[in-house]
């Protein structure tokens, strides 16, 4: 029974307690409300002093020190990679579109590898590359196919069970005899 006495005692405490936090706050609030003003003075000369030392820091730079963001950065990778690709000496480039329906023959969960298969042998019979070498010596001559990123991207781009119905490429094959798929433009 003492327990409960304490209960109604801690009960009767809290409600004053509760009161005594409360008018604190209001005189907390009270003196904030009074030093407001003066704060947006001082932000108001902060905010132009900030606006002209910004003017100052953007008159001083130039394009030539301004450091390039990643986009910019990709762009001229991506540039250098188009000029080293002319470079390399192209004795044949031809633009495909090749049909991809028999890879939905397969079943659901073959049909983008089947996909990548169907593009490759398709390209080897219309590139001529050899795929059968007899001796070392050939082989070193014998031609390969790369696939590029992009292609392999376009072929898994819906899963494995939904690749595209048709595809175009640009096959180029260089005076060493590899075959490089892209994609064609516009696509």
């Amino acid at each position: 029974m003492d327990t409960n006495k304490d209960k109604s005692l801690e009960e009767a405490k809290t409600p004053s307690e509760e009161e005594q936090k409360k008018e604190e706050t209001e005189e907390a609030t009270e003196g904030i409300e009074e030093e407001e003003p003066t704060e947006t003075v001082k932000e108001e000369g902060a905010e132009e002093e900030k606006e002209e030392a910004a003017e100052e820091v953007s008159e001083e730079e130039t394009p030539e020190e301004v450091a390039p963001t990643e986009a910019e950065e990709e762009e001229k990778a991506e540039e250098k990679k188009r000029e080293e690709a002319p470079e390399e000496e192209i004795v044949e480039e031809r633009i495909y579109t090749i049909p991809l329906s028999r890879a939905w023959i397969a079943p659901r969960k073959k049909r983008a590898p089947r996909a990548v298969r169907i593009v490759k042998s398709f390209v080897q019979k219309h590139m001529k590359i050899e795929t059968k070498a007899k001796t070392e010596e050939e082989e070193e001559e014998a031609g390969r196919l790369v696939v590029s990123d992009e292609v392999n991207r376009k072929l898994w781009s819906r899963g494995i069970e939904k690749p595209p119905r048709n595809i175009r490429v640009r096959a180029v094959k260089n005076k060493e005899g590899i075959v490089t798929l892209y994609l064609a433009e516009g696509d």
